[in-house]
């Protein structure tokens, strides 16, 4: 597909590798909604590149369904959909206190990693077969983000890890169930990247972990995942397709 002249959502739009997405599909000629739950973050985004700013809980049918009508109403329909909102966690199954982790702990990241994502996407899958299809009978297009955690998860990352695995296992499914209405899935497994979570970190830490990525030797920039990104739109051949970029990284235990 064509970047130029089409419609694309970003959730997560407003700061990271959402952030760097939406500026490069605005680069390549996209009408960009950024939908965020930080608003004035996604309005400050918005006015860079000409965009629209959605506010959007992706674990929330109301708020997507919204986010999608105002997005339409400033650009038209929607043809690509960039899943990216997600949230972190770290808890081990037993604490150092010998209690038991809370479980409200693991549904709430695999409520906004995994069915949030789900959530956005089949209500714009929805959309999107209302469509007159274009080149290859293609009408759309999605990525969701995963992680390498989905594969190499690290010590505490149950509910991250099995929020980012349940992205993996669904990709190729959804791809296969949305083939007869012309819709392409795929997924990008990131790994270490520099954004403003990683940058909260202490310097030492940060240097440490880009030493571990085998080549090149340092965190991932956002413009190279939302390079990526935007390749999977404009290569028709990408679909039900996992895709690492981390640099070679396999992830310690710890």
């Amino acid at each position: 597909m064509n970047i130029d002249g089409q419609v694309a959502l970003v959730t997560g739009g407003a700061s990271g590798l959402g952030e760097a997405t939406a500026r490069e599909l605005a680069r390549l000629g996209a009408r960009v909604a950024v939908l965020d739950v930080n608003l004035a973050l996604a309005e400050k985004v918005a006015a860079d590149i000409g965009g629209v700013a959605c506010p959007c809980d992706i674990t929330s049918s109301d708020s997507v369904v919204a986010a999608l009508a105002k997005a339409a109403a400033a650009h038209g329909p929607a043809r690509i959909l960039m899943n990216i909102a997600g949230i972190g966690s770290a808890k081990r199954v037993v604490g150092k206190d010998g209690q038991a982790a809370p479980l409200e702990d693991f549904a709430k990241v695999i409520n906004v990693n995994l069915i949030g994502s789900y959530n956005m996407s089949r209500l714009f899958a929805a959309e999107c077969v209302k469509l007159d299809p274009l080149e290859d009978g293609e009408r759309g297009v999605m990525m969701f983000t995963a992680s390498v955690a989905a594969f190499d998860g690290q010590v505490g990352q149950q509910a991250y890890s099995a929020s980012k695995g349940g992205l993996v296992g669904m990709t190729l499914p959804m791809a296969r169930d949305l083939a007869q209405h012309g819709i392409r899935v795929c997924t990008i497994a990131p790994g270490l990247f520099s954004t403003p979570l990683m940058k909260q970190l202490p310097e030492p830490v940060q240097q440490s972990l880009a030493a571990s990525i085998p080549f090149p030797p340092r965190l991932g920039k956002p413009e190279e995942f939302a390079q990526l990104a935007c390749h999977i739109v404009t290569n028709n051949h990408l679909n039900g397709e996992v895709i690492r970029l981390d640099g070679a990284l396999r992830m310690s235990p710890r």
